[in-house]
């Protein structure tokens, strides 16, 4: 018996120091993830402060990033790393991408010395959450729509508007938040904002009531007059492309993320119809299931090895826009497939959360979805292939 891994010859194409990091994450994920993590998804809850050390102390949180205590890990390295977070489930990936791919690399690419400073070294520890504010309730795949606004006044800024769907929002300790700033009569510029918690007009409500990402923290975030200081701006930030920015830098673990969400369905649900009789023999032993299984190997492979390759492109800082698109494009689309085939072998086990299928095809609604939708980048794509825009 051979596993996708072996069957692909996964390891051949990584280093050693990676595949140490992958199984390092493996073992940590192992023991201190996914005995809870049900119960965490049932209950609608995630325990990210008291996560978010251990995780800091492994190097995971903003890994990528060099200096200021973050790790500076290869881009192959950190997309195996959320590939084992998310194989025990989205929610924990998406603490992680959250806390590093945005608001830290946010802070990274467009703050002032003083603002990677104050912030990027907690962050990096894990002993300061943030999170990444730039979808609002009527604005998700249309970001330059945006209404929060952000006003000089003097030498402060005033911002007003609300946000939705922001993970980490109610935990966070500092929120990077995109407004169009309007100073006097120059056009509105899209800009970033580090508002910390507790700043008087900002509040943060946790989001209730949902079926995908459970074992997460969601919340609306508010801003009503929030006053801020000059300092507050993130000074190399400017234009749209700006957020879009570290929105490429989470959609690059998500190509990887994914796929470990699909091995994990995959490996339970051959472990399932291995031991499961029926009509006097294993569920495995039917051409049927082994079709199935065969095929949904083939696809996980397939992801493997382009979410291998794409890691190469970024090490070597050769990928573009499109090629991201077109990884994270694959691997939720081939991913959310697995997961809802591996329930049709489960049966109706495959509904319980005793198995982790159902719960990872309910996340990955979810990441099929964010990060830009599937359609956003087969849109993306189509424009790459024919020069013409057809987004509006």
């Amino acid at each position: 018996m051979v596993t996708v891994e072996e069957l692909f010859a996964i390891d051949a194409l990584l280093s050693g120091e990676e595949r140490e990091i992958r199984d390092t994450v493996a073992a940590f994920a192992a023991q201190r993830l996914r005995p809870h993590i049900a119960d965490w998804f049932e209950a609608g809850t995630f325990p990210a402060r008291e996560i978010a050390p251990e995780l800091g102390k492994l190097g995971l949180l903003g890994m990528h990033l060099e200096g200021y205590g973050c790790a500076g890990m290869s881009a192959t390295a950190y997309g195996l790393a959320c590939q084992e977070l998310e194989a025990v489930d989205s929610g924990v990936r998406s603490m992680v991408s959250v806390q590093g791919s945005l608001a830290m690399t946010a802070i990274h690419k467009f703050g002032s010395e003083e603002q990677k400073q104050r912030w990027l070294p907690e962050m990096a520890a894990g002993s300061a959450l943030g999170c990444f504010g730039l979808t609002e309730p009527d604005f998700g795949s249309n970001p330059g729509g945006m209404r929060t606004r952000a006003k000089r006044d003097g030498d402060d800024w005033v911002l007003n508007g609300s946000k939705m769907w922001i993970t980490n929002g109610s935990v966070a300790d500092v929120a990077v938040v995109w407004a169009y700033a309007e100073d006097g009569d120059a056009k509105p510029v899209v800009r970033g904002f580090l508002v910390p918690a507790g700043t008087p007009g900002f509040t943060a409500r946790e989001m209730h009531r949902k079926l995908s990402l459970r074992a997460s923290i969601t919340a609306e975030l508010d801003f009503d007059d929030v006053r801020l200081p000059a300092d507050a701006v993130l000074p190399e930030s400017g234009g749209l492309s700006s957020p879009l920015a570290c929105l490429s830098e989470a959609r690059f673990g998500i190509i990887f993320g994914a796929l470990g969400a699909a091995r994990d369905c995959l490996s339970s649900t051959i472990d399932y119809a291995r031991s499961r009789e029926v009509f006097d023999k294993p569920l495995a032993a039917y051409q049927l299931t082994q079709g199935k299984l065969a095929d949904m190997a083939l696809e996980l492979g397939k992801g493997q090895l382009l979410a291998v390759h794409l890691g190469r492109l970024k090490d070597r800082g050769e990928i573009s826009a499109e090629q991201i698109s077109a990884g994270k494009l694959n691997s939720t689309r081939e991913a959310i497939a697995i997961a809802r085939e591996c329930r049709t072998i489960l049966g109706a086990n495959g509904i319980t959360l005793d198995y982790p299928v159902l719960r990872h095809a309910n996340n990955l609604e979810s990441v099929l979805t964010y990060e830009g939708t599937a359609e956003v980048h087969q849109l993306v794509l189509g424009k790459a292939l024919t020069d013409a825009n057809a987004f509006r």
